[in-house]
């Protein structure tokens, strides 16, 4: 094997390989209406459900997205009637997105078949030592998700 940087080069191109599969694999173990919404559109719904009020700026950061683009991403949500957008009380400059009824219905019913396979999937296809592996490689994932260059 190459240096160091080589073999974090490979690792980051295996991980985004394995990464992207996984994504589409999870999206296809989807019920059919589920599909018309975006990846990056559930998962802000998700984040706005688990967090309650926020700014557009606040999910733009949290998702690490560009400010325009989560605002793209809400404007589908609210159309959809999933959010709601209102002025902030203690500052009028701002703007807090909500979850309604329907998108916290959405949130808590979306995941249920994915889990599912999923699971069966971890359960039948990995060993016991392997699915404490992968419980580490998450922990590690979501750090390097959360770090800044």
């Amino acid at each position: 094997m190459g240096s160091a940087a080589t073999t974090e080069a490979e690792i980051a191109a295996e991980l985004m390989k394995a990464m992207t599969r996984l994504r589409a694999r999870l999206r296809s173990e989807s019920a059919p209406e589920e599909m018309r919404w975006t990846w990056s559109q559930i998962n802000t719904l998700a984040r706005v459900v688990a967090e309650g009020s926020t700014t557009i700026s606040a999910l733009a950061a949290a998702e690490h997205v560009r400010r325009q683009s989560m605002a793209e991403t809400l404007s589908a949500l609210r159309a959809d009637g999933l959010v709601t957008a209102s002025q902030d009380p203690t500052d009028r400059r701002k703007t807090l997105i909500h979850a309604t009824t329907e998108g916290r219905a959405l949130v808590e019913t979306m995941p249920a078949a994915r889990e599912a396979w999923l699971e069966a999937a971890l359960r039948t296809q990995l060993e016991a030592d392997e699915r404490k592996t992968l419980l580490k490689a998450a922990a590690l994932m979501n750090r390097i998700a959360d770090s800044t260059p």
